[in-house]
């Protein structure tokens, strides 16, 4: 039988003249009714202790997986939804409470559902598994331990049953509806090739620029050379510094030490493409959500571009244990920070954010300690840290994580949306992670659709290319440039044959720009620091390591960013307070792995999952991976996707996704609009009766969006008799 909800219009044709408000009401049919100790798993079989939930064991597997393989952002985050998809699809199967599966809506019972659930779920994250990690760097030792994984739970690999009446029957199943699902959504998933065909596999290419890939501007920048050349002879040199410009890096490696380049390719060009989750848009050659361009240089936003520029900076030049400036990092005076602060950068302030915590915890109701410590040791913590996460699983893995902490703590109440019954562990993972992997899968859409959209530049290329051009402080001054960078006593000054005779710019050429930065990592890693030094602009990198230096994408806007305020947002959601458990999450004991430190240890603290999304963005920036403005952007996007997917995951689990609300909105003198949103993988069709005493028919054309997000319009002219309206939202066609 079709799962179906309704919502009736009542749409009234009368003279032009009379108020829209008369023409149009709302009815409904009676009868019917209106339808931080972070603790990182290993890469060994997990047998499921009574603690874990059978969801949470697929969860670490996953983890364990994606710390062994080459980072890809948007493309783990995919997978890490496409898994929840499948264990909660796979959990609805056996629920008789409303819930609707997400692709696979068939309804099955069991004499023991527990044990049903547990095996329809391991049989459908484990194929899902296998399928995507045919694509994974360590493709031969990952797909053993998804073997090993499956196996160590009492399972047998070779059933392939898709029999319903057994729960290994339902996991298959489940697992063809969801491959299904997401094989064709612009990932270009079967276009790489997969392992053993490939060793390692090619995984996720771009289209080829005739079929609408992506067309590099500009060419590479050596890294190691004076400039942004591209270290050939003769040299070629930016095009449109505006764009994004990839690196050219001598002996380069990925996050996690896989071998890369030496030419940087482009990660995810073709998620301007890729299908969310909640997202609508009208043009798929736009950005699903769109915050405007960043600022340009030599346009009207050039002032800007150049205060973005400086603000990075500035940043950089706080890198140092060794200044004696400490700051407060309690949640007592850090975080609490709003959405509209522009901040207050780019003239040798360094102020991103707006908060200065909170006056009391609000479980306790006691006021937070004070948390000291050195600035350049929390500067250069959160670079690290905030990289890929404490364990390299990229910021899809590591709010993953962060989850996982939530689900553990001894204070976590798992009612979902913080009221109503208490449900036990396994309820409360798979309607964690569906909802959480969506916001993480729908902000790699939104924010990857952007960095192809804008193809946005990076600060390495622009810190160079300003530093060249010189300073823009003093026309009496040698090496003037309008557009070149400010002077800023302490972070950017002039070189000068009197500076270098000083020793205050020893060793650098007069004339040239020079920048308080982080100079590299030092000769001996582990035992010393490189704190800060007078380095040339043109030669400028970021906090990271040489073999690395920025990701291979644009910038704009920053992807760490938007994935951390999507996921703060969905953690708030579901736990009823932005508030972690006891109103305190931690982190201790962080061991820097660019050059030895901290100087003392650190305790990372956050009151709320906003602050600690905060962090994330602003450790992108004392990274020297993105200028304000990247952060700010994604914070705002982010905060959008996370509240967006909430609304929409609630409904699945009530079971009112069906629920098809119908407006109404008069369009000119002669007709009214009827109209409706449609949700992907639903069934639609809008029914006319001019009588409630009558029956409704379909209303032509038929409409039916299975992969799409959608508003259906329908017009109807005054001249035309009335008509009831209602939109019939299906689980089936």
């Amino acid at each position: 039988m079709k799962h179906v909800k309704l919502t009736l219009l009542y749409l009234v044709t009368q003279p032009p003249d009379q108020r829209l408000s008369k023409n149009c009401s709302r009815t409904s049919l009676p009868g019917l009714g209106l339808l931080l100790s972070l603790v990182c798993s290993v890469g060994v079989a997990n047998r499921a202790s009574a603690e874990q939930s059978i969801a949470r064991v697929w969860d670490e597997r996953a983890l364990a997986a994606i710390r062994a393989d080459t980072p890809h952002p948007p493309a783990q985050a995919r997978n890490y939804f496409s898994l929840s998809v499948c264990m909660y699809d796979a959990w609805a199967a056996y629920d008789t409470n409303g819930a609707v599966g997400y692709v696979y809506r068939g309804k099955h019972a069991a004499a023991d559902v527990a044990t049903a659930r547990r095996e329809a779920i391991s049989y459908a994250a484990w194929r899902l598994l296998k399928e995507r990690h045919v694509y994974s760097r360590t493709a031969a030792a990952t797909l053993e331990a998804d073997d090993a994984q499956l196996v160590a739970l009492g399972y047998d690999t070779n059933n392939v049953s898709r029999d319903v009446a057994t729960p290994a029957g339902v996991g298959n199943s489940v697992y063809d509806a969801v491959s299904a699902w997401f094989i064709n959504d612009g990932a270009r998933q079967t276009n790489g090739t997969p392992y053993p065909l490939a060793n390692p596999p090619v995984a996720y290419p771009d289209a080829p620029s005739a079929q609408g890939g992506y067309v590099y501007i500009n060419p590479p920048m050596a890294v190691s050379f004076e400039g942004i050349t591209d270290g050939k002879d003769p040299a070629s040199t930016v095009k449109d510094i505006n764009h994004w410009q990839r690196l050219q890096i001598v002996n380069a490696v990925d996050q996690n030490g896989f071998p890369q380049g030496p030419i940087q390719p482009y990660l995810g060009a073709q998620w301007l493409g890729v299908r969310p989750f909640a997202l609508m848009r009208k043009d798929p050659t736009k950005p699903w959500i769109d915050p405007g361009p960043p600022p340009y240089f030599g346009g009207a936003t050039h002032a800007q571009f150049v205060k973005e520029v400086v603000a990075v900076i500035t940043a950089d030049s706080q890198l140092s244990p060794d200044d004696g400036v400490t700051i407060d990092i309690s949640p007592g005076a850090f975080g609490n920070n709003s959405l509209d602060f522009p901040g207050d950068y780019g003239n040798g302030n360094f102020e991103i954010y707006d908060g200065h915590g909170y006056a009391t915890n609000p479980v306790t109701g006691l006021p937070y300690a004070p948390n000291v410590v050195k600035r350049g040791d929390f500067a250069r913590i959160l670079a690290e840290f905030w990289a890929d996460g404490p364990s390299s699983e990229t910021p899809p893995g590591h709010w993953n994580v962060l989850a996982n902490y939530l689900a553990d703590h001894p204070l976590t109440v798992k009612k979902i949306g913080g009221t109503g019954p208490v449900v036990d562990d396994l309820e409360w993972d798979v309607k964690m992670y569906f909802a959480l992997n969506a916001s993480l899968h729908e902000a790699a859409c939104a924010c990857w659709s952007a960095k192809r959209a804008y193809d946005g530049w990076r600060p390495i290329g622009a810190v160079r290319y300003l530093g060249a051009l010189g300073q823009s402080t003093d026309p009496n001054l040698p090496s003037y440039n309008a557009n070149g960078l400010p002077l800023i006593t302490n972070q950017i000054e002039l070189v000068t044959a009197a500076s270098v005779a000083s020793g205050r710019h020893a060793g650098l050429t007069p004339g040239k720009i020079a920048l308080l930065s982080w100079p590299g990592p030092p000769a001996d890693p582990v035992k010393q620091h490189s704190g800060v030094k007078w380095v040339q602009a043109d030669n400028w990198s970021t906090y990271q390591r040489t073999n690395f230096v920025t990701p291979a994408f644009p910038g704009y806007f920053s992807g760490h960013s938007t994935f951390s305020r999507s996921a703060a947002e969905l953690l708030t959601a579901i736990t009823g307070s932005p508030f972690f458990p006891g109103g305190l999450g931690t982190y201790t004991n962080y061991v820097l792995g660019f050059e030895n430190g901290p100087s003392a240890p650190i305790t990372l603290q956050w009151a709320t999952y906003y602050d600690a999304a905060d962090q994330a963005g602003i450790s992108r920036i004392w990274g020297g991976i993105h200028p304000p403005i990247d952060n700010l952007a994604g914070r705002r996007v982010g905060a959008n996707i996370g509240k967006g997917v909430w609304e929409l995951a609630k409904r699945y689990w009530d079971g009112s996704v069906t629920d098809t609300p119908v407006a109404i909105r008069r369009l000119d003198t002669g007709q009214c609009e009827v109209q409706y949103n449609t949700v992907r993988g639903l069934y639609y069709k809008l029914q006319s009766t001019p009588d409630l005493n009558q029956p409704f028919t379909d209303d032509p054309p038929a409409v039916s969006q299975p992969f799409d997000a959608l508003t259906i319009a329908r017009t109807n002219t005054f001249g035309q008799p009335h008509k009831f309206f209602r939109a019939v939202g299906t689980l089936a066609p």
